[in-house]
């Protein structure tokens, strides 16, 4: 019997993929184990392994489209399994768009004779006829109150696979669900309905209107319409928002809605942090090392964090409490040929110049090659930008929610700078601009731990004492 191939969830915060994707054919044959197509997610890319050996009988997402965790991505054929199972299922694509969706499962071994014979538009293991008429057509779609689970030969609960392995998981019984399928059939969506039902009854009595949170804002006016000029139309080129662009812009978007974004920006005076780096680059060459400033700048802002504990904070926005994280995990946005990327370094307290010099490095190159792993870009508890790796003089950067404020770096360039002794002299300067969320953190704090960076930055032998 063909087997259903459920899109796994490929890190816990992970609730949907999209199908970047596919790297194999219908009909092809398939080995355990065997990458047969790219999701995204999360802005990591990955080669999904097929869990099973067998025929892909049929592709149940199209590319580009976003799939929930645990729906049905593909049909698998088992070996052994008669081949005319791809003739089956390619002729159910051709049948109108509500069968396909409403039967895709397999029919269940042992029905009786009787029920087969039904005008259900199900696949059969005899026969590759689609009926045309579907008595079950009119019935809307999801749960439907008072109908009960179905029983076929031998008091079986009749589910499709993909039901009765997502009910297992949850700890509910197939008996207590509503079927909406043909015949009481349980699918997928019955499940789901039934389990946020059992959620809905656990959960909490409402707050009270002095505890509840204030409502947001409604009445937001709809998005602006895109028209193009007339005549022009011709010279536009139209490709969909998917992949690291569309992650990329939700995160913005979720950023822009839920902080109160405030920008504080000073200056650094680098002199004695090029110095020293100059100093020791021969010997991190020496270790196979390419070392930059950024490690030194973890370093300056981890010390930093721990003085000034809020800014390394996020807020639970569904029970109303601060989380304070007792542990340092940096964020590094790199850009890269597909959009912006960020790589975490777990960790960092606990790490020495030339270990997170390597790990950046290789963390940034993986990135760039689009080889991250779901667990290197989450996590992380405060995040910096190098917006001085391009050039740039001075950025507002956006926070990295949840997290409370992200520090952005610029380029290193010789300026005039006034000494203690009131001479001029030509130094090595840096803009660093922090964006908090204000809901969060005050100005003072954000202000002081800028400080308490440049501090570090400006001395910087005081960061080797971690060394």
């Amino acid at each position: 019997m063909p087997k259903e191939i459920l899109m796994p969830e490929l890190a816990e915060s992970v609730v949907e993929g999209e199908i970047l994707k596919w790297l194999v054919e219908e009909g092809d044959y398939l080995k355990k184990d065997q990458p047969f197509v790219e999701v995204m997610t999360d802005k990591v890319t990955v080669e999904l392994p097929s869990p099973y050996e067998g025929v892909l009988l049929k592709k149940l997402a199209k590319e580009g489209e976003v799939v929930k965790v645990h729906a049905p991505i593909a049909l698998l054929a088992e070996p052994g399994e008669a081949v005319a199972g791809v003739k089956e299922v390619k002729e159910v694509k051709e049948a109108p768009p509500v069968q396909a969706v409403e039967e895709r499962s397999i029919v269940e071994p042992g029905l009786p004779p009787k029920e087969e014979k039904e005008d259900l538009s199900l696949f059969k293991p005899d026969t590759t006829q689609v009926a045309v008429k579907n008595p079950f057509l009119s019935t809307p779609p999801g749960p439907q109150p008072g109908r009960g689970p179905q029983e076929g030969r031998a008091g079986r609960v009749l589910a499709v696979p993909a039901a009765r392995k997502l009910a297992r998981e949850l700890g509910i019984p197939l008996e207590a669900i509503p079927g909406s399928g043909p015949m009481g059939r349980i699918r997928v969506e019955d499940v789901r309905a039934y389990a946020e039902q059992l959620k809905a009854q656990a959960a909490p009595p409402p707050l009270s209107p002095k505890e509840a949170p204030a409502p947001l804002p409604s009445g937001f006016p709809p998005p602006p319409r895109y028209i193009p000029p007339k005549g022009y139309e011709h010279l536009e080129e139209r490709i969909p928002l998917r992949g690291i662009r569309r992650t990329i812009a939700q995160g913005l978007w979720q950023s822009h809605l839920y902080t109160v974004r405030t920008l504080n920006v000073d200056e650094a005076d680098l002199t004695e942090l090029v110095a020293l780096r100059e100093r020791l680059k021969p010997e991190a060459e020496r270790q196979g090392v390419k070392l930059t400033y950024l490690p030194f700048i973890f370093k300056a802002v981890v010390r930093a964090l721990k003085k000034y504990p809020m800014l390394s904070t996020s807020l639970d926005e569904e029970r109303q409490e601060i989380v304070y994280k007792r542990y340092y995990h940096l964020g590094l946005a790199v850009a890269t040929e597909r959009g912006l990327i960020v790589p975490v370094v777990r960790d960092v307290d606990r790490k020495n110049i030339l270990e997170l010099a390597q790990e950046i490095a290789e963390l940034s190159a993986r990135a760039r090659e689009g080889k991250l792993s779901p667990e290197e870009v989450t996590g992380s508890t405060f995040t910096i930008t190098n917006i001085g790796s391009v050039g740039a003089l001075m950025s507002f950067p956006i926070i990295n929610v949840p997290e409370a404020a992200i520090l952005g770096v610029h380029s290193i360039r010789k300026r005039p700078w006034v000494m203690p002794d009131g001479s001029i002299q030509a130094r090595d300067i840096m803009y660093l601009s922090l964006s908090f969320d204000h809901r969060l953190v005050d100005g003072a704090e954000a202000a002081s731990f800028t400080r308490d960076v440049i501090r570090l930055l400006e001395n910087p032998d005081l960061l080797l004492l971690e060394m």
